[in-house]
């Protein structure tokens, strides 16, 4: 599920207040403004109880939830991508 699709049931209000954002993120979220970080997609995953997943937000950090079986989504540390991108920090 895409948070555009959760959103229209629950509200942005509901997820914006299960993650501590305003309202107005979720929408730049939703309308690709501003992309949403490896951290924050695990997040939001926990946040609705998987309704949303962080494969389904980031699949180039997180692949896709159909992969082989027992590689699932990792968190973002332990991927690769993340620590290329983030080794200057």
């Amino acid at each position: 599920m895409n948070p555009s699709s959760y959103t229209a049931i629950n509200g942005n209000r509901t997820l914006a207040d299960a993650l501590g954002v305003s309202p107005s993120l979720i929408s730049q979220w939703k309308t690709g403004y501003r992309r949403i970080s490896p951290e924050t997609a695990v997040r939001i995953e926990r946040a609705t109880n998987g309704a949303i997943t962080r494969s389904d937000l980031r699949p180039d950090i997180f692949g896709p939830l159909d992969a082989t079986p027992g590689t699932g989504p990792i968190e973002p540390a332990q991927s690769p991508l993340y620590r290329r991108n983030h080794d200057h920090e």
